[in-house]
């Protein structure tokens, strides 16, 4: 399912055909940079740019034999440029092409992933302002606590997803990094000036200190980022799975003509997208660990990283592409029933006004604790005996005896929860 969705782009990034690319683009860089320097013959890199050529089956053929997969790229390139390819991979060691294509991907991925955030930030703030002005009851530890707009928590979601977004340019910042600076990163056999040119040319920075490879926090910083962005998608849909619960059916997924909830149950509509979701921001989280995990390598390096981030670079950078690309579709499409909002706001009797009360009261001189005394009881007896908040609050003497019958009547206004919405809005979006 996820591989069907992300070949057209992000499937295709993570491909061994645009893997082996990158490597062959590192390869003609610094073939390109040793020629203006001097250093091999300028032909030498005519013939090389125009017969180097490579084939992801031959590669994995020969590493049959290698048991090392740059050597075998650079093998397979040496079949098709013939005598020049003596001056492919000069100076290098294998993680100068492979750490340099892994920049080149990871800024790629990160440019993917970036468009995907827009697209949902721009869904998000337009529902956002679509229900500005709904109410709905705020929930605090699951229960109801005051009302609030339900618009806000679109506002809310663009908000972090803006904070997302910057993560995520940093993140790209710090994984555009090459190296070309030898077996431990002394340039050796190697001017440092190639390494500047070589990722000038890639529109990469070089390492301003490296060992045999770029250090495994910029991985870390990449992953551990997309596991925040995965964790804050798997916010929003819990919180949808929580609307569309039968109890609650404030929203719901949509759910289109032909669907099934249930093998067992026709009856069923399920929140399987939002579900999905939060299942894969664990597989996101996951992987951030092994990112942090490869950051601390023995001496200059050693391999224990290579085979993982094999798995977690595309598997992270795939999934959490679905899963945006899955969030989107989901709010835009997302059911809102407004008029079951009223009747959850109403569902408690009244009680979720108290707060409004209790201020009502200390406004007139009563002590808060006094205050808060006597707004309780009357509280409880609605949770135990059914009762009505309203009607309690007419009959007891001690708070009719401060509020008129209007001004008892004004605490169960609507309004003045929403009253500050169109501020916060300003403060989000510039707008309200």
């Amino acid at each position: 399912m996820i591989d069907r969705y992300t070949l057209p782009e992000m499937g295709a990034l993570w491909s061994d055909q645009n893997k082996f690319q990158k490597w062959l683009e590192v390869e003609i860089a610094v073939c390109e940079v040793h020629a203006e320097m001097g250093t091999i013959p300028r032909d030498a890199v005519q013939q090389i740019k125009a017969r180097a050529k490579f084939s992801v089956e031959r590669i994995n053929e020969i590493e049959k034999t290698t048991n090392h997969d740059v050597i075998a790229f650079t093998t397979n390139l040496a079949e098709n440029i013939g005598a020049a390819a003596r001056f492919v991979h000069y100076g290098l060691t294998s993680s100068d092409v492979v750490d340099t294509a892994n920049a080149l991907l990871l800024r790629d991925a990160s440019d993917i992933l970036l468009k995907k955030i827009e697209s949902f930030l721009e869904v998000l703030k337009r529902r956002a302002f679509e229900f500005k002005k709904t109410p709905q009851i705020g929930r605090t530890h699951g229960i109801h606590a005051e009302p609030t707009s339900f618009g806000l928590t679109f506002a809310l979601w663009y908000d972090e997803m803006r904070r997302n977004r910057e993560r995520l340019r940093r993140a790209r910042e710090i994984a555009a990094f090459g190296k070309i600076s030898g077996a431990v990163g002394a340039f050796a056999l190697l001017d440092p000036q190639v390494e500047e040119k070589v990722c000038a040319r890639l529109g990469l920075k070089p390492a301003p200190v490296s060992t045999q490879i770029i250090q495994r926090d910029r991985y870390a910083e990449y992953l551990t980022t997309l596991g925040i962005i995965a964790s804050s998608l798997d916010k929003f849909a819990l919180n949808v799975r929580h609307w569309q619960r039968t109890e609650v059916r404030e929203a719901q997924e949509k759910f289109t003509v032909g669907q099934k909830g249930s093998s067992a149950m026709p009856h069923k509509r399920n929140p399987i997208i939002s579900e999905r979701i939060c299942g894969m921001a664990r597989i996101v989280r996951a992987n951030s660990i092994v990112g942090l995990e490869n950051v601390a390598l023995w001496h200059e390096r050693d391999i224990s990283h290579s085979s993982a981030e094999r798995v977690v670079l595309p598997d992270s950078s795939i999934a959490l592409d679905y899963m945006l690309h899955k969030a989107t579709s989901l709010i835009a499409g997302l059911i809102v029933h407004s008029e079951r909002m009223l009747e959850n706001i109403q569902a408690t009797r009244g009680l979720v006004f108290s707060g409004q009360l209790l201020l009502a009261l200390t406004q007139k001189g009563v002590a808060r604790e006094t205050a808060y005394e006597w707004v309780q009881r009357n509280a409880m007896k609605v949770w135990d005996e059914n009762k009505n908040f309203r009607e309690l609050l007419s009959s007891d003497a001690d708070i009719s005896g401060q509020l008129s019958a209007g001004e008892i009547e004004g605490v169960f206004n609507l309004d003045t929860y929403l009253r500050n919405i169109d501020t916060i809005f300003e403060r989000v979006f510039g707008e309200s």
